[in-house]
C-alpha cells in the first residue's frame, strides 16, 4: 500500500507542473537585493537571477550560512562576475529583527550602489513562539513587517533614482485568516502564532498597495505574491509528531513545491517584462489574483502606514 500510494503521489506530482518565469531573461547590468537569501525560495531565486547576469545582494542575519550559500551558489550557477558582464552574488549582513541592523544595511548600500533595480523583500519569520525583535516588536509582526517597511522606505530614493524599478513582496495566502488590530499590533494583550504570522502577511499585503498608490508616476512598480506550499525551513517552528514526520515527509514531498517552483513568481516579478508598469497587484504562479476585501481596505493600509512610520522611526 505505502508503496503504491507513493507511486501514485510521484505520478502525481510529475502530471501537476507549475508556473515557470520566462526562461533566457537577461538581467545583465541590474542589481538586485533579496532578503532571507542563504536558505529556501531566496536562495532559489538568488540562483536564477545570478543565472541572468544580475549582480545579487543578498541580505542575510548569518553572515556565515549565507557565504556558504553563496558559494554553492557560484557552483552550480558557474558564472562569476569576472567573465566578461556576468552575473555577481555579494553577501551583505541585514537582520529584519533590528531597526539598526537594517539602517546599517541600507547605509551601506545606499554609499556602495549606483542603482538598485529590483528590491524582493522575502525573508521571514514563521509561527514561532511569543518573543520580541531587538526593539521591542512581536517576532512575525516586527520581522515580516516592519522590517520591510523600514527597509523599503530607506532605500527607495536609490529605486526612483534607478527607475524603472520593481519591488517584490513576499506575502501568503494564510492573509485570509489575518487581521490589522491596531489596539494590539504588538500582541501585548495576546498571542496566537498563526493568527500574527497571518496578520503580517495581511500587512504586507496592505503595505505593497499603498506604496504602490504612493509611487504612482515614479517608474517604482510594486507587487505582492504568494508562493503555495514549499518545502523550506520556515517551518522550523511548528511541532510534527516524530512517528508522523515519515508520513509528513511523503506528503510535503508529493505536494508541496521545492523552494525553486515556489520561487517562480518571485523571479517573474522581478524579471518579466510582461508584468513592466503593472503596479499594485497580487500574483500567484506567475498569474494575477483576486484578494479578499480586507487585504483592499485603503484605509487600513494608510492607518497601517501611519503607524508603521512612527514605530519604525521615520516619523517622531
Amino acid at each position: 500500500l505505502a508503496l503504491g500510494g507513493g507511486l501514485i503521489l510521484a505520478v502525481w506530482r510529475w502530471l501537476r507542473g507549475t508556473a515557470r518565469a520566462v526562461a533566457g531573461s537577461s538581467m545583465r547590468g541590474k542589481t538586485v537585493i533579496i532578503t532571507g537569501a542563504n536558505s529556501g525560495l531566496g536562495r532559489a531565486a538568488a540562483a536564477e537571477l545570478l543565472r541572468m547576469r544580475a549582480r545579487v545582494i543578498m541580505g542575510c542575519r548569518d553572515r556565515e550560512r549565507a557565504e556558504q550559500a553563496a558559494r554553492e551558489i557560484r557552483a552550480e550557477v558557474g558564472e562569476r562576475a569576472e567573465d566578461g558582464g556576468g552575473g555577481e552574488l555579494v553577501v551583505r549582513e541585514l537582520d529584519l529583527a533590528s531597526l539598526r541592523s537594517v539602517r546599517a544595511f541600507c547605509h551601506r548600500v545606499l554609499q556602495e550602489e549606483p542603482r538598485l533595480d529590483v528590491l524582493i523583500n522575502n525573508a521571514g519569520v514563521f509561527q514561532c513562539p511569543y518573543m520580541k525583535t531587538e526593539d521591542g516588536f512581536e517576532m512575525q509582526f516586527g520581522v515580516n513587517h516592519l522590517g520591510h517597511f523600514l527597509l523599503t522606505n530607506l532605500l527607495l530614493g536609490l529605486l526612483k533614482h534607478s527607475a524603472p524599478s520593481r519591488i517584490v513582496v513576499v506575502s501568503s495566502k494564510l492573509y485570509k485568516y489575518g487581521e490589522i488590530n491596531f489596539e494590539d499590533l504588538n500582541s501585548e494583550i495576546s498571542y496566537n502564532k498563526s493568527f500574527c504570522y497571518s496578520r503580517s502577511k495581511l500587512a504586507n499585503i496592505l503595505f505593497a498597495r499603498e506604496l504602490a498608490r504612493r509611487l504612482e508616476g515614479t517608474g517604482v512598480t510594486v507587487n505582492s505574491l504568494h508562493p503555495g506550499i514549499v518545502r523550506t525551513n520556515l517551518g522550523r517552528h511548528v511541532n510534527i509528531p516524530l512517528l508522523a514526520r515519515p508520513l509528513f515527509n511523503l506528503v510535503s514531498w508529493a505536494f508541496f513545491k521545492s523552494p525553486l517552483e515556489g520561487a517562480q513568481t518571485s523571479i517573474y516579478l522581478a524579471s518579466s517584462p510582461d508584468v513592466e508598469g503593472i503596479s499594485g497587484k497580487y500574483f500567484g504562479d506567475c498569474k494575477e489574483e483576486e484578494l479578499l476585501p480586507k487585504a483592499m481596505d485603503d484605509l487600513v493600509a494608510r492607518k497601517l502606514w501611519d503607524i508603521s512610520e512612527v514605530m519604525v522611526g521615520l516619523l517622531k
